[in-house]
């Protein structure tokens, strides 16, 4: 073998392996985010109530699995609040079947309650969502969401969330959003 052949065989590998990594990149988003801290954990709000999926989405900017979550098909009336702090986000009265298999909203609640962030993981540039008081990952936001409701399609995780039924509004201390659904 020739130093050329060796070193055709050498690239030949490396861009094998590549292709392998990208593909479990791919086929698997939370590749790769396990060293990503967000604030909510370094300045002093409780997670110890949280699942380990939902540890590693909002803190480590995971992303659950699509179809195999749990509010990706809730049609329940409510809102849906930041599973860390129980910061009211989003609504289902802005919620929408997207097809992507994770719940998806035209708009959160009120704009100060999520900030937006340029995220360039995983080969693309996307917009990622954070609570804006936990700074915990929800999600992202595109451009692909229903032209009359604004254009917009945020799309959270749902362990990122914790739903909080119509019904159940005034007892949980969220009284003033019962408005929404008269």
């Amino acid at each position: 073998m020739t130093m050329l052949d060796f070193k055709i065989l050498l690239v030949a590998a490396l861009s094998g392996l590549l292709l392998v990594s990208v593909s479990a990149i791919a086929m698997d988003p939370t590749i790769g985010r396990k060293d990503e801290m967000t604030t909510a954990k370094k300045v002093g709000f409780s997670t110890d109530h949280l699942t380990d999926l939902q540890k590693h989405v909002t803190l480590e900017g995971g992303t659950e699995r699509p179809f195999k979550n749990e509010y990706w098909d809730n049609k329940a009336e409510g809102i849906y609040v930041d599973v860390i702090d129980g910061t009211p986000l989003f609504s289902s009265k802005d919620k929408y079947e997207s097809g992507t298999g994770w719940p998806s909203f035209t708009k959160p609640l009120a704009q100060n309650v999520v900030t937006e962030h340029e995220d360039k993981k995983l080969f693309m540039t996307r917009v990622e969502v954070k609570a804006t008081a936990t700074d915990s990952h929800l999600g992202h936001v595109f451009n692909d969401g229903p032209k009359e409701a604004g254009g917009l399609r945020y799309c959270m995780n749902s362990a990122s969330l914790r739903f909080v039924p119509k019904d159940d509004l005034e007892k949980e201390g969220f009284a003033e959003y019962l408005a929404l659904f008269k």
